[in-house]
């Protein structure tokens, strides 16, 4: 995967050998990324047919460039993508993408042109395709609070609206020297931003370096005062930038970023972004002439220069699956930044919950004081996130103990109780205005999941002869799941059950082929459920009770539900479905609803729409290969592939003794309540 442009193979042959004197190369992911992009690095002395590494015009390219100079090999330099990382690389954290300039040059160089600014300048960038894509990732990136460090405080609460921004760099960054400007230039800066702005709040945003105490900025709180303030806090730059009225900048990415969200900046340097027509540069760079929308300029700096690389995947990757990616690995910080404490967690369920929570500062199962997380409707105090397994599982049932792939966290409520509103609902409601790219990317996800026949467990088989006819499937349930007791309320304040879903369907449907398929826990003995066969026979013409419902959706004109999932994944496969239930796809206009709906859900949201909340918003998801945060996709690759995880021989024991207690759940299962 990965994107090239006729600016990358510029320079060298390919296949060339790259030889680095600076140990940053020779670090796991730098170096990965570079050997999948055909420079892989490594020690001696090289021939003018090689190449040299340089990272940038950082003090250790002096030692590349004495070496090329002796040699006769060309530079190549390497930077960071414009999307790095959560914090910045001082900090340890490895980047998601590199600019790799084969021409020798540094996009913040602006004594000659670099590769970047010959794409700005040269390619025509007039791709509907390719300016659609750009226009889709300024708006992505602008909704996740994506920018190149992206791990903000999310409490931070930016400055009141109406304020005058003016972005602070670290001393001696190169950007800065290279970019035709010193220190002097931050003051001069700060002068015209009070001059051209008489009675302004001026905020000053610290670079996240300079917070985190890494590197010195140029102001400090001597400026305090006289309508100047310093935002010392680790602020969203879009919410930033949103409220400002004008931006100042010397070369700072932040510049970049107010061109992203409508500003035309100020600028006192000669960063890659200006001379474009986007910017009011203050020292302007001559060569550069051309006029270019926001959209272009995106799309050349975004998604043509960099090499994006997709660690759970282990390749190079597109500027939308490093997004995807990125999207995913910024949720779980953002979750689990606290940490959280999940005091009555059972005991087999401690370690995936610990993995797929603990990114952030970890999972402890007592009372800390941090934010309480629970199972589904255990006890807890009002304001507990509670999980619930995710809607792609696994391959294998969660009651034979096999670990998830994917769990779902709600701060509102339970997807599956339809009294109250849910994280999910709320999804659901807004995905009805999603754009046309996302609702694309549903689709696609859509099709890769009918294609591989992929289900909530995957567990495989055939489906059996069926007669000829409207083929009706009837799904059974857990009758004491919550999702039934709470979402399929029946007669004399008893939850419907297997036996009324089943006699419904029969009644209204006399002449249709009914296809009964009990939930699989209920044929493991796990869970009550279960309709005695003669009955079961004497209202379905055929009972399956192996294999996995996906095989007999491919062959069925309908599904009638309580509130089962196979509902969920009918819709998905464009089957008609009828719930005597309130499923959380149900009252949405895609179902046809005998249940009590609730008059909240008055959005219409597409298909495509639901599986967008349900399936990319609403899970979070753990690559059982790399042990990542990562999107659906990769989780529907690791599913098609098999690679995902079984258990150890202690919870295959655990489930047989499960299985042998399951007249007695109060033993090995808290009932809900």
């Amino acid at each position: 995967m990965g994107e090239r442009t006729d600016a990358h193979d510029e320079g060298p042959p390919a296949g060339a050998r790259a030889f680095a004197f600076n140990a940053g190369f020779l670090s796991r992911r730098v170096r990965r990324i570079l050997t999948l992009a055909g420079l892989a690095p490594r020690v001696g002395w090289p021939r003018p047919s090689d190449v040299v590494l340089a990272w940038g015009h950082s003090p250790t390219a002096r030692r590349a460039e004495r070496v090329a100079r002796r040699t006769g090999a060309p530079i190549v330099r390497v930077e960071d993508a414009f999307i790095r990382s959560l914090y910045p690389g001082r900090t340890g954290e490895p980047p998601i993408g590199l600019l790799i300039d084969r021409t020798g040059g540094v996009h913040f160089d602006s004594s000659a042109p670099s590769a970047l600014e010959r794409l700005l300048a040269e390619h025509p960038l007039d791709d509907t395709a390719l300016l659609d894509r750009a226009r889709e990732g300024m708006r992505r990136m602008k909704a996740a609070g994506i920018s190149k460090y992206t791990g903000h405080d999310p409490d931070a609460r930016p400055p009141a609206p109406g304020h005058v921004l003016v972005v602070d760099q670290t001393r001696g960054d190169a950007s800065i020297t290279h970019g035709g400007a010193d220190a002097s230039r931050f003051r001069e800066m700060l002068y015209w931003a009070r001059e051209e702005n008489p009675g302004a709040r001026i905020v000053v945003k610290t670079h996240p370096e300079t917070l985190r105490g890494l590197r010195p900025g140029h102001f400090d709180e001597s400026l305090v005062g006289d309508g100047v303030e310093i935002l010392a806090d680790d602020v969203n730059p879009w919410t930033l930038l949103e409220g400002a009225t004008r931006v100042y900048t010397v070369s700072s990415q932040l510049g970049f970023e107010a061109i992203l969200a409508g500003h035309r900046p100020v600028v006192f340097g000669q960063p890659f972004y200006a001379g474009w027509g986007l910017t009011d540069d203050r020292f302007p760079v001559a060569r550069r002439r051309r006029t270019l929308s926001r959209a272009q300029l995106f799309a050349a700096a975004m998604i043509l220069a960099p090499t994006w690389y997709d660690p759970a995947r282990d390749r190079l990757a597109t500027f939308e699956e490093m997004l995807d990616l990125m999207e995913a690995r910024l949720r779980a910080w953002r979750d689990d930044r606290r940490g959280w404490d999940a005091p009555n967690m059972r005991l087999w369920k401690r370690a995936h919950v610990r993995a797929m929570f603990g990114t952030g500062g970890g999972v402890r199962f007592r009372r800390t004081g941090r934010p309480v997380l629970v199972w589904g409707r255990d006890p807890a105090p009002d304001a507990a996130a509670r999980i619930e397994d995710g809607f792609l599982r696994s391959r294998g049932l969660g009651a034979q103990l096999v670990p998830p792939v994917s769990l779902a966290l709600d701060r509102r409520g339970l997807y599956y109780d339809p009294s109250r509103p849910s994280n999910l609902e709320d999804a659901i409601a807004a995905a009805a205005s999603l754009p046309p790219a996302a609702l694309r990317r549903a689709e696609a996800l859509i099709a890769r999941i009918v294609a591989a026949n992929l289900t909530k467990y995957n567990l495989g088989g055939d489906a059996p002869a069926l007669p000829p006819g409207r083929r009706i499937l009837v799904p059974g349930q857990v009758e004491d799941d919550a999702s039934v007791i709470l979402g399929a309320p029946g007669p004399a304040g008893r939850p419907l059950g297997n036996r009324d879903l089943l006699e419904r369907t029969r009644a209204e449907n006399p002449d249709a082929v009914i296809i009964w398929k009990p939930h699989p826990d209920v044929v493991a003995g796990l869970r009550p459920g279960a309709i005695p066969e003669a009955e079961a026979r004497a209202l379905a013409d055929v009972i399956v009770e192996e294999g996995d419902v996906g095989a007999l959706l491919a062959h069925v004109d309908e599904v009638w539900t309580l509130t089962s999932l196979a509902g969920f994944e009918a819709l998905l496969r464009g089957i008609p479905v009828t719930c005597l239930g309130t499923p959380f796809y149900a009252g949405w206009g895609l179902t046809r609803d005998l249940g009590r709906v609730p008059a909240r859900r008055r959005a219409r949201p597409s298909v495509e729409a639901l599986v967008h909340a349900a399936l990319i918003d609403f899970p979070r998801y753990r690559d059982p290969v790399s042990g990542l945060p990562c999107p659906p996709e990769v989780i529907v690759e690791r599913l098609t592939a098999g690679q995902t995880p079984r258990g150890g021989p202690a919870l295959r024991v655990l489930s047989k003794v499960q299985g042998l207690l399951a007249s007695r759940p109060e033993i090995w299962r808290r009932r809900p309540r």
